[in-house]
């Protein structure tokens, strides 16, 4: 499909709302139980949930659900109705009495865009991209462009963002993919040269790009987080200027644990780490510019995008 959802056992779910005010939505990606993860934060402006629980010295290291979420720091609140939905479906961390899921969030600035800044993201929205996750069959295709977290996504306050997917399976049989919901301060890089590169407006602060990359590796929560590090690159590569101060930059790595790394000797596991890596920096590229291509180009002002955003 040459999505995320090439890595077997991950699906995504949206939910959104375009009418009455709205232009906001929620993706969840779903993991299989027992997938390990971790979180880089470059960007200056992030607004997160319990990313401080994937650090490599924390307790836990499964991830139970992502939540990429619109709405800014209140659209974090969909991430309750992921956890509300893993807890109904015994996914957590177990505690004397039941589970505790772990489901990290980031968000997008989308306040307003419909017309109605007090329209954002809920919990039941993020029930609602959950259950759609979980609900799809393996392997589906992963709907893109102005979906879920990515129905008021802008690029450079002006063009419109969206989400995008992409995958690379390599020689070893380590398949990586990337979602990204795109709603940067940048434009695109194409052939090494910015697109439009005068649009980009000095003094904007409402931007970011929010990735997860997901591989059927078997890798400990450092080396997610080192890949998760590493796949920033990508960001980079598909977007100037990126990680700025006024963009809360934030990739998720996943490692469902299904295909072993060459770990012969010292050598040979620093080797099949730095390919993996590299590939997720290229990967994250592809789905970047994936969710440029499958969102429509418009050259409005964006004061004007309710007007046209909820078509």
């Amino acid at each position: 499909m040459g999505a995320i959802t090439d890595v077997p056992g991950i699906r995504v779910g949206h939910a959104q709302k375009s009418d009455d005010g709205w232009l906001t939505g929620v993706t969840v990606v779903l993991p299989p139980q027992g997938t390990v993860g971790s979180v880089d934060v470059q960007g200056g402006g992030p607004a997160t949930h319990e990313t401080d629980a994937l650090d490599p010295t924390t307790l836990v290291s499964a991830v139970d659900a992502v939540v990429l979420t619109g709405g800014s720091a209140y659209g974090l609140a969909s991430a309750a109705g992921a956890q509300r939905w893993c807890e109904e479906n015994d996914r957590g961390f177990a505690v004397p009495g039941g589970v505790v899921p772990i489901v990290p969030a980031a968000a997008i600035f989308d306040l307003g865009r419909g017309g109605d800044f007090s329209a954002r993201p809920t919990a039941d929205m993020g029930y609602a991209a959950t259950a759609a996750a979980a609900a799809e069959q393996e392997g589906h295709d992963v709907e893109r462009g102005n979906v879920g977290a990515g129905t008021g996504a802008l690029m450079a306050q002006t063009y419109k963002g969206g989400i995008g997917t992409a995958s690379i399976t390599m020689d070893n049989g380590i398949v990586v993919g990337a979602l990204a919901v795109v709603n940067a301060l940048g434009l695109p890089v194409i052939e090494h040269s910015v697109l439009q590169e005068s649009a980009v407006q000095p003094g904007s602060t409402l931007n970011t790009t929010l990735v997860v990359v997901a591989t059927n590796a078997i890798l400990d929560v450092a080396e997610c987080k080192r890949t998760a590090s590493a796949s920033h690159a990508g960001i980079a590569r598909a977007l100037n200027p990126s990680h700025t101060l006024a963009d809360g930059d934030t990739v998720f790595c996943l490692a469902t644990g299904a295909v072993h790394l060459d770990r012969t000797d010292e050598a040979a596991r620093q080797m099949s780490l730095i390919a993996l890596q590299s590939a997720a920096a290229d990967v994250v590229r592809m789905a970047i510019l994936d969710g440029v291509a499958s969102a429509r180009a418009v050259s409005t002002p964006a004061g004007n995008y309710g007007a046209y955003g909820g078509e």
